[in-house]
């Protein structure tokens, strides 16, 4: 006897609820994490809050801030003047020195000159009363020469001074030598002059070598 057994085919899964299942299963839901992202977000561009601003200077304020500000401008211009004023004065100062020694090294040069002129006017003889008329002559020649010479240097404010019989002045004589004062004469003055002393304007342009008197 045959009996026809009734075949039972398994019902499909369903794939879908399985996965579902499955990512459920692995990653487990952080009750936190749930609660933070269901927090609103904080907006970070949210303005701070306003500061309290500053108290208005009183008319008593500012008038001293104008005050002291006036009273610094008036320092800086003071000084900014005497800088000027002594600016100035340097420069006129410099301008005049200037044009009073300009000439100063040429200067120096022709009273070499002067001093040459006047070395061969010692170095003739003497005059006597038989000399030959043409010697005289040469003397008066080379004499008149050295007054025109030197007249034109004092124009231009070179001048010759002999100290002889003058105290001795350090800053004009050069001492090359002592001697016995003589009767009469103060120790420490002028006995002998070798070389007169030249000055330009005042300044000294060559010391005067003196013999000085000793005590």
């Amino acid at each position: 006897m045959t009996c026809n057994r009734a075949t039972t085919r398994p019902r499909p899964r369903d794939m879908r609820r399985d996965s579902d299942m499955t990512d459920t299963q692995d990653t487990p839901k952080d009750p936190h994490a749930a609660a933070a992202a269901e927090a609103p977000v904080a907006d970070a561009t949210a303005a701070p809050e306003a500061e309290a601003p500053p108290p208005e200077p009183t008319a008593e304020d500012r008038i001293a801030a104008l005050e002291a500000e006036a009273a610094a401008l008036k320092d800086r211009w003071l000084r900014a003047e005497a800088e000027m004023q002594n600016l100035r004065t340097r420069t006129t100062r410099d301008v005049q020195e200037a044009r009073a020694y300009a000439t100063q090294k040429f200067a120096r040069d022709v009273v070499e000159a002067a001093e040459n002129l006047r070395r061969g006017l010692d170095a003739m003889p003497g005059k006597t009363a038989d000399e030959p008329e043409v010697l005289t002559k040469i003397r008066d020649g080379i004499e008149g020469v050295e007054r025109s010479f030197l007249g034109i240097l004092e124009r231009h404010g070179v001048k010759r001074d002999d100290p002889t019989g003058k105290p001795f002045d350090p800053e004009l004589h050069q001492a090359m030598a002592e001697q016995p004062a003589p009767e009469g004469v103060a120790p420490g003055s002028v006995v002998a002059c070798w070389t007169p002393a030249w000055t330009l304007n005042g300044r000294l342009l060559k010391p005067a070598m003196v013999v000085v008197a000793g005590k």
